[in-house]
Order: structure tokens, then sequence, then C-alpha cells
């Protein structure tokens, strides 16, 4: 499946609110980041902890343009933790971390404008 990023492009098709309810997106803070240089494309490894149910997963993020390792510990985002976990070259993102692309393409990670609680589900 690929999905378009381009913001000109229309809506996807409608789907039931069931088929929303399925994907679980989760808020969770991350813990470290680090260079990933086998990646394809310039990725970081993300260690993000989603609170004491679901715990601390990890993510490769293809998000090298608009953030620095330094940065990236005590940000909160948003990931789909229900999806299946994924080979990525050498790792397994476990993980799916949410973002927008810019006006260059690159990706924008999803975060609450206020510090919520871990684990915290989208609705």
């Amino acid at each position: 499946m690929h999905l378009n990023h381009d913001p000109a492009a229309p809506a996807s098709a409608e789907i039931r609110f069931e088929d929303f309810l399925a994907v679980d997106i989760r808020v969770g803070t991350v813990i470290s980041a680090e260079d990933f240089p086998k990646a394809r494309k310039p990725a970081f490894i993300l260690t993000i902890d989603f609170g004491p149910v679901i715990g601390r997963k990890r993510s490769s993020a293809q998000i090298t343009e608009n953030y620095k390792l330094e940065d990236l510990p005590g940000l909160q985002v948003a990931a789909v933790v229900n999806f299946p976990p994924r080979q990525i070259g050498p790792m397994m993102s476990e993980v799916l971390t949410l973002g927008f692309p810019d006006e260059h393409g690159h990706v924008v990670l999803v975060s609450p404008g206020k510090d919520v609680p871990n684990g915290g589900r989208l609705f």
C-alpha cells in the first residue's frame, strides 16, 4: 500500500467508525534516540515509553531533516501500537511513529499540544 503525502490529494475512501477504532494510536515519550546508519533512507531509532501497560517500544523514524538526536528525548509523540512488528534493516520496528509532511515532504512528528499521560489513546 502506498500512501499519498501530497496535501492536494483528495481524501481517502470513506471508512466505518469501527475501522478507525481498530487502529490503536497511543502517546508516548521518547526516552532515547540513536542514529540508524544501516537504514536505506536516513533515519533514527527511537525508544518510546508508552506507560506501564504497553511499555517501551522501538521505532525507525525517517525524521533526520527536521530533528536532531539530542532534541528528541522527552518529546511526546503519537504512534500506532497494534501493527505487527516490521523488520527495518537490522532492527525490528515495533510501532509506527506518526507524522505529517512539511512543505518539502519531510516528516514532522505528531505530538500533543500539552503533556499528557503516556499510553493515552487517541480518540
